[in-house]
């Protein structure tokens, strides 16, 4: 099956999981190092668990949650996602916000890791922006390749570089959720917007045939 560039840019996140799924992470390995080695990582566990995959498409978001979730910078990607409405929500909805923001990213990463079929990523070097940021880009190699980019964090509390954000095509995940979610926000307020969120982590991963 061929991937068509305007699904990655419904998706956001199709190789995401991919290039970012860490088992072992060290604060001295930068963006680029951990890039090619998640992507080993990875793809040598949807190799593993192709059956089991096969047989309850919901094996993927147990493989998201184990290899990527622990890496991604929820908190902060929620945060850049709020936007202006980050200050007129108290502690407690903003962290019940990202519990499910938490959720919904594993289960869109799980359902777009369905439309994968081996195809090759080639990872050019990270470009710093100071000492703390970072983005990587990579070229999916298909039939029409798709260009993309990953924006990195470093932790000022554990020294870790994390993900906060991908591009597709020069389009930002985390900037298109603030468009689309803003609305809700201005209209009925976070409470509503956690409250979709949890709707859609909630849908089963399927396998289109």
């Amino acid at each position: 099956m061929k991937i068509q560039i305007k699904q990655w840019l419904s998706k956001m996140v199709v190789v995401a999981t991919a290039l970012f799924a860490v088992q072992s992470v060290m604060a001295a390995e930068g963006p680029y190092e951990l890039t090619q080695k998640a992507a080993n990582t990875l793809f040598a566990d949807l190799k593993a668990q192709n059956a089991q995959i096969k047989a309850d498409p919901n094996v993927l978001k147990s493989l998201v949650r184990k290899d990527l979730m622990p890496y991604v910078h929820v908190n902060y990607a929620g945060s850049l996602v709020l936007g202006q409405y980050f200050r007129s929500t108290t502690p407690e909805q903003r962290e019940k916000f990202f519990s499910a923001f938490d959720q919904f990213i594993e289960q869109a990463y799980a359902q777009a890791l369905t439309l994968y079929t081996g195809q090759e990523a080639q990872v050019q070097p990270a470009q710093m922006n100071g000492d703390s940021q970072a983005s990587v880009k990579v070229k999916l190699m298909q039939s029409q390749p798709v260009n993309l980019t990953f924006q990195w964090r470093k932790n000022s509390k554990s020294g870790q570089w994390q993900v906060y954000d991908m591009s597709a095509e020069g389009v930002s995940m985390v900037e298109t959720k603030k468009q689309e979610w803003s609305n809700i926000l201005r209209k009925d307020g976070i409470d509503a917007l956690t409250a979709q969120v949890l709707k859609a982590a909630a849908v089963p991963v399927t396998i289109k045939k």
